[in-house]
């Protein structure tokens, strides 16, 4: 079977004058263009590309490695709007179609929105849906507390940054423990905080835990040394100004520097930290 909106291995069966026929060993044929046909190849030999639909509806494979996936999320720009929807770039010469009826609120032409890409049973298409919510679940969560997990953010709201974790659930980054710069669509690792009994899941964009100390000393000896070998923080500090100068919490700079005084790495005095002589 010749998987739509993925990547495939199939067989070359045979070159035309319109490029390669290639085979997936069960009786389904696909062609790949001649534009993106590799200078050598044989028959027989296997070539993995990315099946979709191209302008006619007609099954078509491409070496172009696209934005999105099927069943993928993922941050695309709209190319154009009409009255058929939004459609698109996802960076093949076909755009990805948004219908009217997957949007959250209506898109705007050269507006970035997160989208899922999926494909549709009846007409048998692929197409791009901002209705994240539909494809989402927090039930049967196999997650685990302390895991590492693949993000992409979505929307901020109230209380924090919410996040899709592992394209199969919803998650949120609270404000508090957010010390970097976040925007929608971004694509970053995180850790599994807390698994609540209502299954929400809270978030932490880095290490949690004894797996951050080591991290966080590295960073702040190595900031040091950028520095000069000083840096006017300390424990008095506030969390703003060691936010500002670390993206860290003051909570986990306070751990770092103190591995890094019981390492005699550096020097703790009152008006900030110094690397050891």
């Amino acid at each position: 079977m010749i998987a739509l909106g993925d990547f495939n291995t199939l067989e070359i069966l045979r070159e035309t004058s319109v490029g390669l026929f290639l085979g997936d060993g069960e009786g389904n044929e696909i062609l790949l263009p001649n534009k993106y046909v590799p200078d050598t190849f044989e028959i027989g030999g296997a070539l993995t590309v990315f099946c979709y639909l191209d302008h006619a509806e007609r099954p078509i494979a491409t070496n172009i490695e696209p934005e999105i996936i099927i069943n993928e999320f993922q941050l695309l720009k709209v190319a154009e709007v009409n009255e058929f929807g939004a459609f698109m770039d996802w960076g093949l010469e076909k755009h990805l179609l948004v219908p009217f009826r997957e949007q959250r609120h209506k898109m705007v032409e050269g507006q970035w929105y997160v989208v899922y890409c999926y494909l549709d049973q009846k007409t048998n298409r692929l197409v791009g849906s901002n209705k994240l919510e539909r494809f989402l679940s927090n039930e049967n969560i196999t997650l685990t507390e302390g895991e590492e997990v693949e993000l992409v953010v979505t929307r901020k709201t109230e209380l924090g940054w919410e996040v899709i974790i592992n394209h199969k659930h919803k998650g949120l980054v609270y404000f508090d423990e957010v010390f970097k710069k976040v925007s929608v669509g971004d694509l970053t690792k995180g850790v599994v905080k807390k698994i609540r009994k209502d299954g929400k899941i809270d978030v932490s964009l880095q290490p949690i835990g004894v797996d951050i100390l080591e991290p966080a000393a590295n960073k702040i000896y190595e900031t040091l040394q950028a520095h000069g070998g000083f840096l006017p923080l300390h424990d008095k500090s506030s969390p703003e100004a060691i936010k500002e100068e670390l993206q860290m919490s003051k909570k986990t700079f306070k751990k770092g520097i103190g591995t890094l005084y019981k390492a005699r790495k550096i020097l703790i005095k009152a008006d900030g930290i110094h690397t050891a002589r």
